[in-house]
């Protein structure tokens, strides 16, 4: 029998019982369209988490001093004194792979600008900070060099701190805000930057002098972080190599003592997040799978029923001469088609799924190619799978007792 005349009658044969096919179809639709959806889904995850990251600097590379253990306990490394102006010098002055460099000091009190207040971090840095962050300004000027020399009461502040403060529509752009006790001069607004993938809101941000904040605010002479950028992604970690050998250096490290300083660099933290997401992603999809196979034994229950309903039928052919073999492939391919239209139809529905997800998570939309073509080969191997053995019962059946049935 030829290929034609099989599908021919398969479909023949499939169409008879439009609702038995479709119901039958069902687990097949299911587990098709769970895993696209998981499988997009997932990639969509984290190609969002790589633009969030992009967003923040996909060059960037964070310097922070290292825990510190006194008595056995872990202390953290919030008091830590290990980076200072020295370190920054050398990293300015000394480095090839690396294109900036901020230091960061933080200090917390509340913002006040007439009745107004709200309690607010502010961030003493330098003036690469904007580009280091990938910060941009919507109205006024960033604080210069000079700035930072001379301990400056200036700022630049974001949008959130602009909507708590500035009730009554005032341009922030000279006025003079509280921070403590200290007066600021309001010098520049950020662009606005939304929350970031952890949820925090990059708008409720001020930016000072880094000086600034040592000298008037804290008292201190050290840095809890430096920013820096290399100057590509590609160099990134030749960037921090470079940093990592100024550092050891600059403080007196002996080989083979711990570092007193941590870097971590944007690629790090992507390969680590995309490998959570693809764990995720990998374990969703195995369970939804677990949908292709309950439909495949749905195939298998269903091509028994078939079998036994078309017993006479299949008397009737092989009396007139049909072989084993062409009674197999007839069921064969009827379980095939089954399975392969049902997973067809999946598809459809896994990308529609993936799609409108994607959408209301306001994430980007991403088709995942492999995931389609795997799941169309996993129905094809599931109509042949689940569709064998019902199959051979018919082709192994006795001519004159299938004639007999009733």
């Amino acid at each position: 029998m030829n290929i034609a005349n099989l599908f021919k009658l398969a479909i023949s044969s499939l169409f008879r019982n439009k609702m038995r096919t479709l119901l039958t179809m069902l687990g097949i639709i299911i587990g098709i369209a769970s895993v696209i959806a998981m499988v997009s889904l997932g990639q969509a995850s984290t190609k969002n988490v790589q633009s969030e990251l992009s967003s923040m600097g996909s060059n960037m590379i964070m310097v922070m001093p290292a825990r510190q253990m006194r008595g056995g306990v872990n202390m953290g490394n919030a008091s830590s004194k290990s980076l200072d102006e020295n370190d920054l010098n050398a990293l300015k002055n000394n480095t090839v792979y690396v294109a900036k460099v901020s230091p960061m000091v933080g200090s917390s009190k509340q913002l006040v600008f007439g009745s107004n207040n709200h309690p607010c971090s502010i961030n003493g840095v330098s003036e690469d900070y904007l580009d280091i962050r990938k910060y941009s300004l919507k109205s006024g000027i960033m604080f210069s060099e000079e700035d930072v020399k001379r301990y400056a009461k200036v700022c630049v502040i974001g949008q959130t701190v602009v909507k708590e403060l500035f009730t009554n529509g005032e341009n922030p752009i000279g006025q003079t805000v509280r921070f403590g006790s200290i007066p600021m001069t309001v010098i520049g607004v950020l662009a606005s930057k939304g929350q970031n993938q952890m949820g925090e809101d990059q708008d409720d941000i001020v930016f000072a002098p880094y000086t600034t904040i040592q000298k008037r605010f804290s008292g201190i002479n050290y840095f809890n972080m430096i920013f820096a950028s290399a100057t590509s992604e590609e160099e990134s970690e030749m960037a921090a190599t470079e940093i990592t050998y100024i550092l050891r250096s600059n403080h007196g490290i002996k080989a083979g003592a711990a570092d007193d300083f941590e870097i971590r660099t944007q690629e790090e933290l992507v390969s680590s997040i995309n490998s959570v997401n693809k764990m995720l992603t990998m374990l969703l999809a195995a369970i939804a799978s677990i949908s292709l196979v309950v439909g495949g034994i749905g195939i298998m229950n269903i091509m028994y029923v078939t079998v036994t309903e078309r017993t006479k039928e299949i008397g009737l052919r092989m009396a007139i001469g049909a072989r084993n073999s062409d009674i197999k492939m007839q069921f064969l391919t009827e379980s095939i088609i089954l399975s392969l239209i049902g997973g067809v139809i999946g598809i459809f529905f896994g990308l529609l799924l993936s799609y409108v997800a994607s959408r209301l998570l306001s994430w980007p939309y991403v088709v995942s190619q492999k995931a389609i073509v795997i799941s169309f080969l996993v129905c094809a191997f599931t109509g042949i799978f689940f569709g064998w053995y019902p199959a051979k019962k018919a082709a192994n059946m006795d001519p004159i007792s299938a004639l007999r049935y009733e």
